[in-house]
Order: C-alpha cells, then sequence, then structure tokens
C-alpha cells in the first residue's frame, strides 16, 4: 500500500485497513481548481494538513465543493519537493480521540503544492497566474508569528527586506515581499478582490498581515517601483481584506507510536524527512480531535459555505473575543503551567501531568476559579463549556503525544498574554482584587525556577529555546539550591519587567508573592513539588 495515485487505485486494501478514503472524482476536482482556483494556503505545514485540508476534504465528499485547495511553501521548499509531490500531494491524518480510538483519513483535498520561489521560474509564474484568477477568493496564511516580521530582534529591517524595498516586486526574496508581489499581480490583473486571511495562532493576526503587505506597498509606491494605486488597494476593504481569525487545533510533531500503527497496516514509504532547515515532516500528521476555527466575516469576493465543515463566522469583535477567552483563560495559560512544573518535575508528555493531582488542581484553579471571573463571553462559543472541553478532554487525552518541552519554548514572549491581561482585568474590575490570585503569581516563581536549568531532583536540563534565554539566564546564575540569600535583590530587575509580565509586578503588589514563592522553590531537591502541594 503505497500513499500516491497509484497505490491508492487499491481501494480495498486501503478500506479493509480501517481508512475513510476521498469520496469524490479527485481528478475531475485537480482539473476544476487548477482552471478556476478558489482558495490557496500559504504553509504547507501540520495544522493546514490536519486541519484546513481535511475540511475541504469534508466537504468535496459532502458535494458542498467542487474544487480543492492549493497550496504554498515558503519557507521550505524541500517540504513540497519530498513530501507533497512524491506522494501526489495526498497525505494521512490520524485524529487521536480521547476514547482511545483513533480514526485514519486519507486527504486528497490539495490538488497542487508549489514553492513560493521567486528564483524558480515556472513555480513563480504559476503562482501569479493563480493570483490572477478572477476566480480566487481567499489566501490563507498558517506561517507561525515570525513570518509576518520584516524587522530582527533589535528592530532592524531584515535584509532580505531591505533589499525588496530597493529592488521592487518583480523578483523578491523575503516571504512577505514575494506574498506583496503577487497580490500586486492580482491589483495589475484589474484589481480584483481577494481576502488576505492569517490563520496563525497570534493577537489580532489580520493586522499583523495587513501591516506587513501594506510597509511593502508604501515603499514600492514611495520608490517608483509599484503603481500609486498598489497602495489604495491594499488599504481598499471592499477590495483586498485581512481578517481576524482564531484558530485552535493540537497537532504535535508526527509521533513514531503512530507512524508503527500504520506500518502494521502495510503502509510503505512512510520514513519522516528531516530537511536541511530542520524540518520535520512525514506523510502522516496526529492530531486532537477538537478544533476550532473563528473567522471574521469579511471576504470582498465571496466565499464557500465552509461553516458547513464547522467553520464559525462571525464579526471582528467577536473573534477578538474568542481569541482573549482562549489565549489569557480558557487554554494557552493553562499550558504554560503544565510546560513550565512538567520540565521541572520530569514529566515528557503534558496528558501524563494531567493524572497528578497537584498539577490537575492547579490548573483548574488558574482556569475556572483565577480566570473565568474576567473573561467576557463571546456567545459563539461559552467559556465554561470550552474550558471544560480543554480539561477533560483535550489536554488528558493520554493518546496525544505533546509535551512540555514542546509548549515550553518561547515562554518569555508568552506571560504577558497569557497572564499579564487577567492581572489588568482584575485591576480594572471594581469586585476583584490581585491580592486573590494565588496560582498565577505561582506560575510566575516556576517560570524563574525553570530558567534555572535544574529540576527538582536537583539534575541539569536544556531549557526550551526562547530569544530571551542569554539574557535572564545570566541573572539567575547566581542562585542556587539550599543556599542562596538575598533572592529579592537578583529578582527585582525580572519583576519590574512589563515586557515579560504585562505589567510590573511591584506596581499591582505581586513581587513579594512570588518572591515567597521563589525562595520556597529552591530551598533544596523536592521543594517545588512541596510549594505546590503546600498552595495548590
Amino acid at each position: 500500500m503505497k500513499l500516491d495515485n497509484t497505490g491508492l487505485k487499491d481501494r480495498k486494501a486501503w478500506e479493509d485497513a480501517g481508512y475513510k478514503l476521498p469520496q469524490y472524482d479527485r481528478e475531475e476536482v485537480v482539473r476544476k481548481t487548477a482552471e478556476a482556483p478558489f482558495w490557496i494556503h500559504f504553509g504547507a505545514g501540520n495544522i493546514f494538513r490536519a486541519f484546513q485540508a481535511n475540511v475541504v476534504q469534508n466537504l468535496l465528499n459532502d458535494g458542498v465543493l467542487d474544487r480543492g485547495i492549493v497550496v504554498a511553501e515558503g519557507y521550505d521548499y524541500e517540504i513540497v519537493e519530498k513530501m507533497n509531490r512524491p506522494h501526489d500531494n495526498y497525505s494521512i491524518l490520524v485524529t487521536l480521540k480521547a476514547d482511545g480510538s483513533i480514526e485514519k483519513t486519507v486527504t486528497g483535498s490539495v490538488t497542487e503544492s508549489l514553492a513560493l520561489d521567486s528564483e524558480n521560474a515556472v513555480e513563480y509564474d504559476r503562482l501569479k497566474e493563480i493570483f490572477t484568477k478572477e476566480s480566487l477568493q481567499m489566501a490563507t496564511f498558517t506561517i507561525t508569528e515570525k513570518g509576518y516580521s520584516l524587522t530582527n530582534g533589535k528592530g532592524e529591517l531584515l535584509p532580505a527586506v531591505e533589499e525588496d524595498f530597493q529592488n521592487g516586486p518583480q523578483k523578491p526574496v523575503s516571504y512577505i515581499g514575494k506574498v506583496s508581489s503577487l497580490l500586486y499581480a492580482r491589483y495589475q490583473a484589474g484589481e480584483l478582490p481577494i481576502a488576505m486571511v492569517s490563520m496563525d495562532n497570534c493577537s489580532h493576526n489580520g493586522d499583523k498581515l495587513f501591516d506587513a503587505i501594506n510597509t511593502f506597498a508604501e515603499k514600492w509606491t514611495e520608490n517608483g517601483l509599484a503603481d500609486k494605486g498598489f497602495k489604495a488597494y491594499v488599504n481598499t476593504k471592499e477590495k483586498v481584506s485581512f481578517p481576524w481569525t482564531m484558530i485552535d487545533k493540537i497537532t504535535p510533531r508526527p509521533d513514531a507510536s503512530v507512524e508503527e500503527i500504520l506500518k502494521k497496516d502495510g503502509i510503505e514509504g512512510l520514513e519522516p524527512v528531516i530537511t536541511s532547515k530542520n524540518t520535520y515532516v512525514a506523510p502522516f500528521v496526529n492530531a486532537e480531535e477538537s478544533e476550532y476555527l473563528v473567522i471574521e466575516d469579511a471576504f470582498p469576493n465571496g466565499r464557500p459555505a465552509l461553516e458547513k465543515g464547522g467553520l464559525m463566522f462571525t464579526a471582528r469583535e467577536t473573534v477578538d473575543k474568542v481569541e482573549k477567552m482562549k489565549v489569557c483563560t480558557c487554554l494557552n495559560p493553562l499550558h504554560t503551567a503544565l510546560a513550565v512544573f512538567g520540565c521541572i518535575l520530569g514529566y515528557n508528555l503534558i496528558s501524563e501531568e494531567m493524572k497528578d493531582e497537584t498539577l490537575k488542581k492547579l490548573v483548574e484553579g488558574i482556569g475556572y476559579t483565577e480566570g473565568l471571573p474576567v473573561v467576557i463571553n463571546p456567545e459563539i462559543l461559552e467559556p465554561k463549556e470550552f474550558l471544560d472541553t480543554v480539561l477533560n478532554v483535550r489536554i488528558p487525552n493520554p493518546f496525544m503525544p505533546d509535551t512540555p518541552q514542546r509548549i515550553a519554548t518561547d515562554t518569555s514572549q508568552k506571560l504577558a498574554i497569557r497572564y499579564g491581561e487577567t492581572i489588568k482585568a482584575y485591576k480594572a474590575h471594581p469586585d476583584l482584587d490581585v491580592s486573590e490570585l494565588k496560582l498565577i503569581p505561582l506560575v510566575f516563581a516556576g517560570w524563574l525556577r525553570y530558567l534555572m536549568g535544574v529540576d527538582d531532583k536537583g539534575n541539569t536540563f536544556e531549557p526550551s529555546p526562547d530569544p530571551l534565554l542569554s539574557t535572564l539566564r545570566p541573572q539567575l546564575a547566581e542562585v542556587k539550591l539550599g543556599e542562596t540569600k538575598n533572592v529579592e535583590a537578583i529578582l527585582k530587575p525580572l519583576l519590574e519587567d512589563e515586557k515579560i509580565f504585562g505589567v510590573n509586578l511591584y506596581e499591582v503588589g505581586m513581587a513579594e508573592k512570588v518572591c515567597g514563592y521563589f525562595e520556597e522553590m529552591i530551598a533544596g531537591t523536592g521543594a517545588v513539588r512541596a510549594v505546590l502541594e503546600k498552595y495548590v
């Protein structure tokens, strides 16, 4: 059994092994999509394959759609060359359900995959051709928050971006430069309307995409490299929209245990590829069952009935409320707490942590007790129900191979949103007091303890990648288990840093509590566990 056009001709073998197969004439779908594409997606990674591509597959199966989706990869072209094309753009989605059952789907909704490479004339001309089609309704993105950035950590323009500003839209080299040049081709084809939809997991993602593309439009028109009308086109909502979205689906990297299941079914050629850019890709993707995609309904060229595939379309204000509910209260803060303490206590799976009564109680307290009182109900999703699903189904799912080490990545960039917003809401609320918060400061202390890179047994470990590690860890270098005095003097510069915590912890009256917890956590081996049991 091979995952390609030839191998899938033996439908019976696949169906007998329990695979759901495409229920449509794929050749016809490929032909129609090539002629009149309606959706192009940038970012050929796991979340796209597990979520958006599967939504389109279901709608093709149901006859709601008659065309598939085109995918473009702009960061790592090897994904297209070594994974998409050898498998004729098919992939396998393995849905890992909380009841222990798994669902195996062969997804065939991706009809064409292209490298967003301006050096490759054939690929780039095809992308331009797609962008000049009247049928194209939307371009969507999962390129990570970093993908929209035109500057480095110091705020300096990236060299590729600077080069593109000077050279114009003909042959750009930066990611957003290339996307802007495709949009410019659409402008030149008669100012055709389109929705440019970021589906990345970051706040007000549509604005990030708009800011990046608008900067290119400004620079190119200023430098006489593009028609003056291009900037106006990008800024006219009736022609080009940049909707906000909220996406939520846990999609860990392809897991070896899932690969074994597929091998036992008789599927060949499942070996993952690690590209020269260190991207880990496989012919399959594993993901949880729960998924949410809430989208601002702003589509100047119309859109298909994607709500029939479970996507939720609403007003911008509602998207904002849903996003805040998820990121500031009902999911992300709980994940971060489990990540930090999971690394210190030696856990390798998030689901295993939920069997630890103390850690379970910790995240329940952060969600129900400290978070829910300040959530604004977005109506489209009920906060308590969402939180119930997170705590009772999603995070404890023993079949999801998600790790605290993965989630602990970039924690310094996450605390301000995941906890700082709740602290600010307490400050602003007439009936709530910041001093009531006991568990959020406990997580802050836990994170500072985590930065020491020493677990609760006294063994060293490598903290997950984080842009501030090289700055923060030296500040804690003097701290040693069981012997440090003057903890407050060491921690003060960190606790005052609003960029990290979203607030100055001294000004909101939380610094003393964090210092106290931290001091107890460095008393010796086993101290972190003791502190958690004492205060949770």
